[in-house]
């Protein structure tokens, strides 16, 4: 099993690099393999189109998904909002996959970058996978993210929870079929 994590910060390095390597580093503790791609730079710099293409491979092979951003006034890089709004284009390929968001901030706004993140998840019929309290961290530099003791915690939290609902998942396909697809219906509230 494999577990794709997104970080949509510019900072290859930065403090939601480190939060998703918490995470990563308990999903391997846990025999899941991991890849963290550093998107968010590669976007801010024009390769939207390859950053796309190379992700939409990725998530084709994938088991579940993990998206990391920092807080930019209370919501995620205009970075991740772009490569997710061009990804989903690759939809099915999500279908039924578990995904977490993460956050990082030096203060507030988690929670709103949060419910944008879980929104795209939430349309492409995918578990929302959580932990022990809301999937952030906090701090300025990476060195402040490994002090935040709660977030450090919240994030191995998270890396073996969506384990579990790997494992879960890879032994409920022997005995319990997977929902079929339906064609969504479109209402237009224009008439």
């Amino acid at each position: 099993m494999k577990v794709v994590l997104f970080n949509g910060s510019r900072k290859d390095n930065g403090c939601t690099f480190t939060a998703l390597d918490l995470v990563a580093k308990s999903l391997e503790f846990e025999g899941i393999e991991t890849e963290i791609l550093n998107i968010g730079r590669r976007v801010f710099n024009g390769e939207i189109e390859a950053v796309v293409k190379d992700a939409s491979e990725k998530v084709k092979n994938a088991d579940g998904f993990v998206f990391g951003s920092p807080v930019y006034w209370a919501s995620p890089s205009g970075e991740l909002v772009m490569f997710m709004d061009r990804l989903w284009a690759a939809g099915a390929d999500f279908r039924f996959k578990p995904a977490a968001s993460v956050s990082t901030c030096r203060r507030a706004g988690n929670t709103a970058t949060l419910d944008v993140i879980n929104k795209y998840f939430a349309y492409s019929a995918m578990p929302i996978v959580t932990s022990c309290y809301w999937n952030e961290v906090h701090g300025k530099t990476p060195e402040d993210v490994l002090k935040d003791e709660e977030g450090v915690q919240t994030m191995t939290m998270l890396g073996k929870n969506m384990a579990w609902i790997l494992k879960s998942i890879e032994a409920g396909k022997k005995t319990v079929k997977q929902p079929e697809w339906v064609e969504k219906v479109m209402t237009s509230f224009i008439r």
